[in-house]
């Protein structure tokens, strides 16, 4: 048996330069200007993996950057092999996610929602209609979801379908729900698991019908005793932990992936993905919520005739494999096509995710009720089904939702009272567009030279221009309304 080879020097320095880029924010400013994905640092780090599993002969690679040491294992199925091969041994340890700067964020520990305990689509369909009639009504002028009001009204529905009606107005459960996941692998995190069960446990000692805590409560869907890679062993609080992974995997996947499939499907998507699964599908293995994640490994074990030592730390990276043209995986397979062999998008499990299984049920869900009446558009940013981004961060997402399939307002304003309104709405997005801006210039990133300094003073510089625009649009509406 051997130990798996090290990747040659240049690979380690291209891959840590291009993590290292994300922490100045100007490093690849003119490569994405002119649309070269391949300069820019997501697509180095994805060029250095591809490499990897192109000339590992489909074995896994120790790669050494700033950050650390990784096991990168080859393509996403072996990442799944190894990982289910250290699961099964009971060698790893919670996992913490690993964003594209280098940088560790905690995540919620995996717990398993026994199957029985998830609600049915019948059980669905009411209080999520019900809650995105709600969103929807808050659209603006030209139809568009605020980013504020879609993730405070989706958190609401992920709170309402996991832990009950009683929870849905419970916007610090939800806060107390981040900051454990936050504190997962520190000194602070029992602490805060204990401030989370306590919010939690009112929610399963009356539970609302219908909801994942009283499919908990009624003791009909029994915890599963086994331990499991990053699980909380059985014990006092077990069911508050299964509660609290469920809410965890639900609101990111109400609030991130099913504003992406809106996007994806209100961009025409690719030819050969269809309906709200497909949407979700596409979202989830473009744009995974835990894009890397870091599997530490307590004990050895034995992969495919490779000793895996103690103290290694195993990278999973399904958001930097690298796609073709045609839209496949490193390993051949559709990207839109769900894998249910490998872990979860959602969580940061070695193995598969009932909770995370569910999530996307109701993303799927949400998808579908908002697009049976409504057709999506996505406004910006640009996106066309050929060319699909590296990233699509949710925030910066403009989706409008046209009743009836009707276009956005601004196809058939007519009269100086509609040109009020749509320029009202256009002061709002330029008022956005200037703290934005103004937030970004505030990024501790641009300290530190000459060229940092410039570009910041360019980001207030168009800042001031946008709230000045603001200003004379909303003279100019004020002048139409009259």
């Amino acid at each position: 048996m051997t130990t798996p080879a090290p990747a040659r020097p240049l690979e380690n320095a291209v891959f840590g330069a291009a993590m290292l880029a994300h922490r100045l924010p100007w490093a690849d400013a003119p490569a994405r200007a002119l649309g070269l994905d391949a300069l820019t640092r997501e697509g180095a780090a994805r060029a250095v993996l591809a490499h990897l599993c192109r000339t590992g002969s489909g074995r896994a690679v120790r790669l050494r950057t700033p950050f650390g040491s990784f096991l990168v294992p080859p393509g996403p199925a072996g990442t799944a092999g190894l990982l289910a091969e250290g699961a099964a041994a009971d060698a790893l340890a919670p996992a913490v996610r690993l964003d594209a700067a280098g940088r560790r964020h905690g995540l919620h520990p995996h717990v398993p929602l026994p199957p029985d305990a998830a609600p049915g689509a019948d059980a669905l369909a009411g209080p999520l209609a019900e809650e995105l009639e709600r969103v929807a009504g808050a659209r603006g002028d030209d139809d568009v979801l605020p980013w504020e009001t879609w993730r405070s009204g989706l958190l609401r529905v992920a709170r309402r379908v996991v832990a009950g009606t009683a929870a849905a107005d419970d916007t610090l459960l939800s806060e107390v729900l981040a900051r454990a996941a936050a504190a997962a692998g520190s000194r602070a995190y029992d602490g805060r698991a204990a401030a989370l069960h306590r919010r939690l446990a009112p929610y399963l000692a009356d539970p609302d019908p219908g909801s994942v805590a009283a499919g908990l409560a009624r003791g009909t869907a029994a915890v599963p005793a086994a331990r499991t890679e990053g699980a909380v062993p059985p014990g006092e609080g077990r069911r508050e932990d299964v509660l609290a992974h469920t809410l965890a995997v639900v609101s990111e996947a109400a609030v991130t992936t099913a504003l992406q499939a809106l996007a994806l499907t209100g961009a025409g998507m690719p030819a050969a993905v269809t309906g709200p699964a497909g949407a979700v599908a596409l979202a989830l293995d473009r744009f995974p919520p835990v894009e890397a994640a870091v599997h530490p490994v307590r004990t050895r074990f034995v992969w495919e005739g490779f000793i895996v030592e103690a103290g290694t730390e195993v990278l999973a990276a399904p958001a930097w494999l690298p796609r073709d043209a045609g839209g496949e995986d490193a390993d051949g397979h559709p990207g839109g096509a769900p894998r249910h062999d490998r872990p979860s998008p959602l969580c940061g499990s070695a193995t598969g995710c009932t909770a995370a299984a569910f999530a996307v049920r109701v993303a799927e869900e949400i998808v579908r009720i908002l697009t049976a009446t409504a057709r999506p558009a996505l406004l910006s940013p640009a996106l066309t089904p050929d060319r699909m981004p590296l990233t699509l961060a949710p925030h910066t997402l403009r989706v409008a939702l046209a009743d009836g399939g009707a276009v956005p307002p601004a196809g058939h304003a007519a009269g100086p009272a509609s040109y009020a309104v749509l320029a009202r709405a256009d002061a709002d997005r330029l008022d956005g567009h200037a703290r934005r801006l103004a937030a970004c210039a505030a990024e501790p990133g641009w300290n530190g030279d000459e060229t940092g300094e410039r570009f910041r003073t360019r980001l207030l510089e168009h800042a001031d221009r946008c709230t000045r625009a603001a200003a004379d649009v909303r003279a100019a509406a004020r002048r139409l309304a009259d």
